[in-house]
């Protein structure tokens, strides 16, 4: 038994995680590859390997001739005989190849072969390994700024984290662990280049589902996410059971669950609100933390006319538009916001609506897009 190539090949498939039937293939090719650049070619060299005990033994099958034009492929039938008397002419002959007689270069040559597949084999693994988890999260430790760029060390391999994918204002420390969205995995000659981001939407995403049970179970599931990274994210939740709040499921007790979010976004402010498949309703709770009068959505054209009372507009549409531009993402419909004054002035609102007052304009206005949530 060739125990120490058997050791070898053990160790190599537990820590590199590459198989031993791939290196012994690389060995085999690795010893045909030898013959060629020892003999100049292998048309008849046979290698016979015991993939158990790793013993291997190399032949030449030559064919037995009256007289010998190619020694390569051809034995004497004197010679033949001289080996076993029973080779008549035309049977093939099994010579055997001591490795050992191949030349320096053939040896190296060899050599290099069997290190390149091993190393081909080690980024395979690691790409298959990474590739498992495209589009989820993982956690990495910061190492070094790259110019505005950040190396991060994801175990197996390095990813990095470009400047677009960075968050702004977001510091980083070397030995820092992060959560990081994987964006792509692509396989490249040096190795997986894998592609990570802190800005993505779904981080949002995958980090509840980490924290909320409910989420990652199914029961809630999280239909809709807009976001602008560092600042403010909107989700909007829906339950498959009607005995589970999802709000109240992402929340968490005192907040403990999307506190948790919070942090590992490193404060930024997450808005959670109900779906409906209503488009008036959703829009209304799109808006939220603003109180909304009606909503007039137009599903076809994914157009929506909101009226809010007068106090309330500067809260609807948010800081230099950002609530209701992340409203609109969140919906997927272009809102246009106006106060009870602006809806008045236009008409949408009747002249004596002030009087009437929100209560009773609703209670004369038909359709469920005005219901309260």
């Amino acid at each position: 038994m060739n125990t120490e190539l058997l050791e070898a090949l053990t160790i190599l498939e537990q820590e590199k995680d590459i198989s031993k039937e791939t290196l012994l293939d690389a060995i085999e090719n690795s010893l045909i590859n030898a013959c060629k650049n020892h003999f100049g070619r292998t048309d008849n060299i046979k290698v016979i390997m015991n993939r158990e005990t790793c013993e291997y033994s190399l032949f030449a099958e030559k064919t037995v001739v009256e007289e010998v034009e190619d020694d390569l492929l051809e034995i004497s039938l004197a010679n033949a005989k001289m080996i076993d008397s029973k080779f008549e002419l035309g049977d093939i002959v099994q010579i055997p190849i001591e490795s050992k007689s191949f030349g320096r270069i053939a040896t190296q040559n060899a050599k290099n072969l069997i290190l390149q597949k091993i190393r081909e084999e080690e980024r395979k693994v690691v790409y298959d390994q990474y590739f498992e988890k495209e589009k989820d999260i993982v956690t990495g430790i910061v190492q070094r700024y790259v110019g505005k760029n950040i190396s991060i060390d994801l175990g197996k391999a390095d990813a990095m984290l470009t400047e677009n994918e960075q968050v702004k204002g977001e510091v980083f420390k070397p030995t820092e662990r992060i959560k990081l969205y994987v964006v792509e995995v692509k396989n490249t000659t040096k190795g997986p280049k894998i592609l990570v981001s802190r800005t993505h939407p779904e981080l949002v995403k995958r980090l509840f589902e980490a924290e909320v049970a409910e989420v990652k179970e199914g029961i809630v599931e999280i239909k809709s996410i807009a976001r602008e990274a560092g600042s403010r994210t909107k989700i909007a939740v829906w339950s498959n059971d009607p005995n589970v709040d999802p709000v109240g499921a992402c929340v968490g007790m005192n907040g403990s669950r999307v506190g948790a979010v919070v942090s590992e976004l490193r404060g930024e402010k997450i808005d959670i609100i109900n779906w409906s498949d209503n488009p008036a309703i959703l829009i209304e709770n799109a808006l939220s933390p603003a109180k909304v009068i009606s909503v007039m959505a137009d599903p076809d054209e994914k157009t929506a006319s909101v009226i809010v009372p007068d106090y309330q507009l500067s809260l609807a549409i948010g800081k230099e538009g950002q609530n209701a531009r992340l409203a609109a993402r969140l919906t997927g419909y272009k809102i246009d916001i106006k106060s009870e004054s602006q809806a008045i002035e236009s008409g949408e609102l009747p002249e004596n609506y002030m009087d009437m007052g929100m209560e009773e304009y609703q209670e004369e206005m038909t359709g469920d897009e005005f219901d309260e949530q």
